[in-house]
């Protein structure tokens, strides 16, 4: 089935990538065409966080299609995914200590993003770099300063250090040809960035505590980055916003635009887990999307998004989902996820949005640590089933969707 996904502003529509392949009733791939990148103001993003996928595969995760070890970008982009989200940590020294380990990789730090780009590229997917500003995650509830940065205490200087690490960041991917076609500016930064953990005397954006002001001087120090590495490269960069929980949107975006001046963005981006976020129900999100396009003017996109297949795990890391009671009318099984994805996306193009990043479709379970567990805390979300072959839950990336519902 092709997918066929609309323009942006225009109301048009196009095949997003015209060597999209057909796969089979159990959503495996067939083989596809190389097809150019198109620009993301012409197209819809069907989007997968792939953050982990390097880490995984070092620790003996394996991807597969009827039970053949496939490398899982491919199996992706061949079954529709046209975009790839990376996250970045500004100094992850803390995998090593997890692991035990002085040696190992720096996951989600630069260079492991710089193979992830890389990936992607190669398979003329776009890319969507989400920079964190943070040496670990940044969410609503935790936003702390790189180490590095948690001794200033002048907002111009932290301005000036975010500057120069964005434009250092992008100019030496652009120098490599890897300039993501979008930069997300903080990841879910609902009351700010930076603002938790800090020491005495830091200039923290904390927007929930009235410092809108310094907020918007630190994203538009950003996006003034962003900016001028664009200016004199041939991937002219967009600029994303992400705040969780769609409750947030119409709140956070006038507050950030009003009195912390920012403006020089390019897409509303938010995330939306349902079993989560509760308050906007699915009828009203179509609605408030609609909403959001007429009042700013921009693109808007669910930037992270997930449900789960089973209540089943494969490993001892507990599952954050499966103890909640399921949506109506989506079970948490095979099909249940598929139709979930399947209504999320097609109310997404009903509202003319601009994409759906589906969160980590591929933390299979593996031997890899994080700070709570070893393996997985989402292989019942994922995109492959315990073996890690391909779940019928790809195929709405490549689903007829409606072109004028």
């Amino acid at each position: 089935m092709k997918a066929f996904l609309p323009l942006s502003l225009c109301g048009l529509l196009i095949l997003v990538m015209t060597g999209f392949s057909c796969g089979d009733k159990n959503g495996n791939p067939e083989p596809d065409e190389e097809t150019e990148i198109e620009e993301p103001s012409s197209w819809f993003a069907m989007g997968v966080d792939l953050s982990y996928v390097n880490q995984i595969e070092d620790h003996g995760g394996v991807y597969r299609v009827e039970g053949e070890a496939k490398d899982p970008f491919s199996i992706l982009k061949s079954l529709g995914a046209n975009a790839v989200r990376v996250r970045l940590w500004h100094n992850p020294q803390w995998v090593r200590e997890v692991y035990g380990n002085p040696s190992k990789p720096l996951y989600s730090g630069f260079d492991d993003v710089l193979k992830t780009i890389r990936r992607a590229k190669e398979l003329r997917m776009a890319v969507l770099l989400d920079f964190h500003y943070s040496d670990f995650w940044a969410d609503p509830g935790r936003q702390e300063p790189p180490e590095a940065w948690e001794n200033i205490t002048s907002l111009d200087v932290l301005s000036d250090s975010v500057y120069n690490y964005t434009f250092a960041v992008l100019k030496k991917l652009d120098q490599l040809s890897l300039l993501p076609e979008m930069v997300q500016i903080g990841n879910e930064t609902n009351c700010g960035l930076m603002m938790t953990g800090t020491k005495e005397g830091f200039p923290a954006p904390d927007a929930c505590n009235g410092r809108w002001q310094n907020l918007g001087v630190i994203i538009n120090s950003a996006i003034k980055a962003v900016r001028d590495v664009s200016a004199n490269s041939s991937m002219k960069t967009e600029i994303a916003l992400h705040v969780a929980d769609p409750k947030n949107l119409e709140w956070w975006f006038s507050k950030a635009v009003t009195d912390g001046g920012i403006q020089d963005f390019d897409i509303i981006g938010f995330s939306y887990y349902p079993l989560w976020h509760t308050t906007i129900p699915s009828g009203s999100l179509l609605t408030l999307v609609k909403k959001m396009k007429t009042d700013y003017d921009k693109k808007v996109m669910v930037l992270e998004t997930a449900y789960p297949w089973s209540i089943s795990g494969a490993d001892n890391y507990n599952n954050q989902f499966g103890s909640q009671k399921p949506l109506t009318g989506f079970p948490f099984t095979r099909q249940g996820q598929l139709d979930f994805m399947v209504m999320l996306t097609q109310e997404m193009i009903s509202a003319g949005a601009n994409g759906v990043f589906y969160w980590e479709p591929a933390w299979i379970t593996s031997e890899m640590k994080d700070p709570w567990g070893k393996g997985s805390s989402w292989e019942n979300a994922a995109f492959f089933d315990f073996q890690g072959n391909t779940l019928p839950v790809t195929r709405y990336l490549n689903w007829t969707y409606k072109m004028n519902p």
